[in-house]
């Protein structure tokens, strides 16, 4: 081994020297940058602020999720890096950011590079006549399986593609992995999941299982987990979600949520759930009326309310959104806005899936770390559509400078919709302002309005339309409800935005407090109906008597409709009247925001109850970094000052806090009805910094969940013992007499008083639907098979003796096969076939005037789905010239599955018995059609997937 020399020594020293010289040259370059942001947020720390590595983002420089933004995209610029946009949420010192600099790579270039526009795609026809979603995704899959679908967007503007059959494939897989973990159909998948592929399979994996999707938006920042977690149960436990599907960064953390959340069986991942690898057989088969998604308003989440959208509505809404935007799959959807959201999820993602429009999705995350990464997005995918909330219009004014995008052409958008919080006149006429030069076409901007409980679209503007600012006269609007148009000299002014008319085959009226329906520029209750309108909201009878009016929908919006467009002027429940006066808290929180000092966008105007009179005051709370208390009191009088330019009277206190104190929704909207809660408790302002005391105290409250998960475990164990127990004491009464009984029909009248007393004993409700009454002689009842207590619940169904077909390998058996030969049990050989083994034995009972009992399925399978049918019961019938009945069991296979495990469960049991059909003929078309017809039978009401039918694509002969 060589020895280091002395020069050796030096030069090594040297070098470490210069690195480390170097190295602190960059740190203080990123310190001051550091502290020039915090000073432009907190100019009054300008004499005791101090940066260095251990400076905590959020402690000591009060940094929130904007300005930790701001911070990267400043870093971006002065060092020519592209800084990993992840950072926002996990970086925690300014040492942090010291290390993510001096590791991170040169930016290629000033703005994004050009991306050629890939060849145009074929034209495609949109799934109009598809039911479901997963009947439109069917066909797409069928028609243009390797069409681009989704292209995930990422920093550099490419990313990973996905077309409609990859879609499928995976969808299927994850499909089968709920099944696994025993999902059964109409129970709740939640999703927290970040944008991306393992969203979209997720989603449409719960549904090909039946499953229905509850998306939940995941954790942004580590700091909030506590609080994140606490309102995500309520939601949670409010749709009492049977798994919850998630990545691996929250699932160590979402695993915390089973304590609070007694119906949560698993936390689970997308990987994990598609490890098999195993499609779906075949999709459940659902219908127009079946859920197909929970949609949670925002802010609703400590008071859930999931708003119900059946399959129907959500192809309702977005083919009435299409028709007036004029979608075609020439069009391209560019969309940053997060999956969890209605907007993005229905009117972005479902939308272009629905039209075969190639959707450009970006993270969110992406977005907030620099805007004009979305309106790059746009150039560079040549989009035709897009949509946004108003502050990001309002974000892309405040931070993409002229250097960010030069060379940007926005020349090819049709439309961006505005939409999902109130939009502000003021932005939209000053971001056609900064980007007409760049190609920005006045007209493609298009205020809307929309809400989850219509699905998420009400009402659009024409398309190819400007926007129309409506001024109105404050003073009659406020006092008397009349929206009158003001002179050009008038100075109490209000504005709105038009947001366009009802979509086609919708309605909306505006009413007042009668209920009575009012003129045109009358403010009231806006009210709507149509075929995107929920049903109601999930396990909410008392919100739902408050939601409908008759067959009307009550918005929870104030309105006034002017030459036939809506005008939205503010939420019914955070109008405040003071004076004779209604003052509405948004118009004036955006006041109160453009005031220097104050945080723009975190103003929340309540009505708040005096302790001292018992009467409402006005209170202003807004958010600033101002610590001083010289400064504040000056920043109070301005505020004052603002308000008094729509106030006569002045608020009656204004309340200063600190950055993150007034609660948002998911969306960022202000929950008014929160921030007063807070108010009147003295609790504003007051969160934990730390992590682990948030924790703790997370497990301390899931604790009482877990009691309640292991009381509900007991249950259902003391309840599987009682099924056994009852079962076991009725056998032994009814085997007996089985036994011993001299007549057939006394034997028979026996074991179906002892199944009925099962059902009734251990609750299991039970139901006959006949069609027609059973023939009592010379017929073949055909039935699915589920579980092993089919028997029982045909014997409990269908009076007077049955003949059943079973394998002989049971008439050995001294219990069960002294049972069934007393019932009169035909035993056949199953591997025997033709008129020789078990058709010649049925035949011959049918000739003799039986009423044979047959699952023509021939094997049990835990999974739902009807198989396919063995011929011969139906080739029986044929040469015998006897009907066949198809009965559809439903419910059997929930009470006890076949599964590898005897666990009975409490679940409704419904026989139906179908009318006889009759065979046309002896030849093989006939016993086909025979088959076919008595299949059809059975799906229609057992509501399984035709598994028959997968099999004769995949080219599996029937048996």
């Amino acid at each position: 081994m060589a020895l280091e020399t002395t020069s050796d020594r030096r030069a090594n020293h040297a070098r470490a020297s210069t690195e480390k010289a170097t190295r602190d040259g960059l740190n203080e370059q990123v310190y001051l940058t550091v502290r020039k942001l915090t000073l432009e947020l907190h100019p009054e720390w300008r004499h005791k602020l101090i940066v260095g590595a251990d400076s905590d983002l959020d402690r000591d420089l009060g940094f929130d999720s904007l300005a930790r933004a701001e911070l990267l995209l400043r870093l971006n610029r002065e060092f020519g890096i592209a800084l990993a946009d992840q950072l926002i949420v996990e970086a925690n010192t300014a040492g942090d950011i010291c290390d993510a600099v001096a590791a991170a790579a040169p930016k290629a270039s000033a703005a994004p590079a050009t991306r050629a526009r890939p060849a145009t795609l074929p034209g495609a026809t949109a799934p109009s006549k598809a039911d479901t979603l997963v009947q439109a995704l069917a066909a797409h899959v069928s028609e243009r399986s390797e069409r681009l679908h989704v292209e995930l967007v990422e920093t550099g503007q490419t990313g990973e593609q996905v077309t409609y059959g990859a879609l499928d494939r995976s969808a299927r897989a994850l499909a089968q992995g709920l099944l696994d973990r025993g999902i059964e159909p109409g129970e709740r998948v939640a999703i927290m999941l970040p944008t991306g592929r393992a969203f979209f399979e997720t989603f449409f994996g719960a549904l090909l299982a039946g499953a229905v999707p509850v998306p939940i938006y995941p954790p942004f920042r580590r700091a909030q987990i506590a609080e994140h977690l606490r309102r995500q149960a309520g939601v949670l436990r409010n749709a009492e979600a049977a798994l919850l599907v998630t990545d691996d960064a929250t699932g160590r953390f979402g695993a915390l949520l089973s304590g609070l959340v007694t119906s949560l069986r698993g936390v689970s991942t997308a990987v994990d759930l598609t490890a098999k690898g195993t499609p779906i057989a075949a999709a459940f088969p659902a219908t127009p009326s079946d859920t197909a998604l929970i949609q949670y308003t925002s802010g609703s989440t400590g008071d859930p309310k999931g708003v119900v959208l059946s399959h129907a509505n959500l192809l309702a809404n977005i083919r009435a959104m299409g028709a007036v935007m004029q979608a075609e799959s020439s069009d391209v959807f560019v969309s940053w806005l997060p999956l969890y959201h209605d907007m993005g999820l229905i009117g972005a993602w479902l939308g272009s899936l629905y039209y075969a429009v190639p959707a450009m999705i970006m993270s969110p995350l992406s977005f907030i770390a620099d805007p004009s990464r979305w309106l790059w997005a746009i150039h560079n995918h040549r989009a035709t559509l897009s949509a946004a909330p108003n502050f990001a219009f309002e974000l892309c004014l405040k931070r993409v400078t002229d250097d960010d995008i030069k060379g940007l052409d926005l020349g090819s958008l049709r439309m961006v919709v505005n939409g999902a919080e109130p939009v502000s006149p003021s932005t939209i006429v000053r971001f056609t302002e900064r980007f007409l030069p760049y190609g920005f076409a006045p007209q493609a901007m298009a205020p809307v309005y929309g809400l989850a409980e219509n699905s998420v679209g009400l009402a659009f503007p024409p398309p190819g339309r400007a926007p129309i600012i409506d001024r109105v006269n404050r003073g009659p609007l406020s006092e008397q409800g009349v929206a009158r148009p003001a002179r050009s000299d008038d100075r109490n002014v209000a504005e709105f935005v038009a947001c366009g008319q009802p979509l086609p085959g919708h309605q909306i009226r505006i009413v007042d407090e009668t209920g009575r329906e009012l003129p045109e520029r009358r403010q009231g209750r806006l009210e709507f109906k149509g075929p995107s309108a929920t049903a109601g909201y999930f396990r909410s009878p008392e919100k739902n008597r408050t939601l409908f009016r008759g067959d009307w929908l009550d918005s929870g919006d104030l309105a006034y409709i002017a030459d036939g467009d809506i005008h939205l002027t503010g939420r019914i429940k955070d109008v405040i009247i003071r004076a004779g006066r209604n003052i509405y808290p948004h118009e004036l929180e955006e006041c109160v925001g453009n005031v220097e000092g104050v945080r723009k966008g975190c103003v929340a105007v309540i009505a708040a109850t005096d302790v001292e009179t018992g009467t409402e005051k006005l209170v202003v709370v807004a958010e600033t970094r101002v610590t001083d208390n010289a400064m504040r009191e000056d920043l109070k009088k301005r505020i004052l000052s603002a308000a008094g330019s729509i106030l006569e009277l002045p608020p009656e206190e204004i309340v200063l806090v600190a950055p993150h104190a007034v609660p948002k929704t998911s969306s960022g909207k202000i929950r008014r009805a929160t921030t007063r809660e807070l108010y009147e408790t003295d609790r504003l302002g007051l969160q934990d910094r730390a992590l682990w005391p948030q924790l703790v105290r997370l497990a301390l409250e899931g604790a009482a969940g877990q009691v309640g998960r292991v009381r509900s475990t007991l249950a259902a164990y003391f309840y599987a013992a009682w099924w056994w127990t009852v079962l076991l004491a009725i056998a032994a009464v009814i085997w007996p007499l089985v036994v011993l009984l001299p007549r057939r029909a006394w034997r028979h009248s026996a074991l179906r008083l002892g199944a009925r007393a099962l059902f009734a004993a251990t609750g299991i409700p039970f139901r006959v639907d006949c069609e027609l009454p059973a023939p009592k002689k010379d017929v073949i009842f055909v039935v699915n098979h589920g579980s092993y207590i089919d028997g029982a619940a045909i014997s409990a169904a269908i009076s007077g003796p049955l003949t059943f077909i079973v394998t002989e390998r049971l008439r050995r058996q001294f219990v069960a096969g002294t049972f069934l030969r007393r019932l009169g049990t035909v035993f056949v050989q199953t591997e025997d076939a033709g008129l020789h083994g078990a058709e010649e034995a049925a035949l011959k009972a049918v000739r003799a005037g039986e009423r044979l009992v047959v699952f023509p399925e021939g094997r049990l399978r835990r999974m739902p789905g009807l198989l396919s049918f063995y011929l011969g019961s139906f080739l029986v019938a044929a040469k015998a010239r006897v009907p066949i009945v198809p009965v559809a069991l439903t419910g059997p296979r929930s009470v006890l599955r076949h599964s590898g495990q005897w666990f009975p469960r409490r679940a409704p049991i419904t026989v139906h018995i179908g009318r006889p059909l009759h065979a046309e003929g002896e030849d093989f078309d006939a016993i086909l059609r025979l088959e076919q017809s008595a299949r059809r039978a059975i799906l229609a009401k057992n509501r399984e997937p035709d598994l028959g039918r997968e099999a004769i694509e995949f080219g599996i002969s029937h048996g």
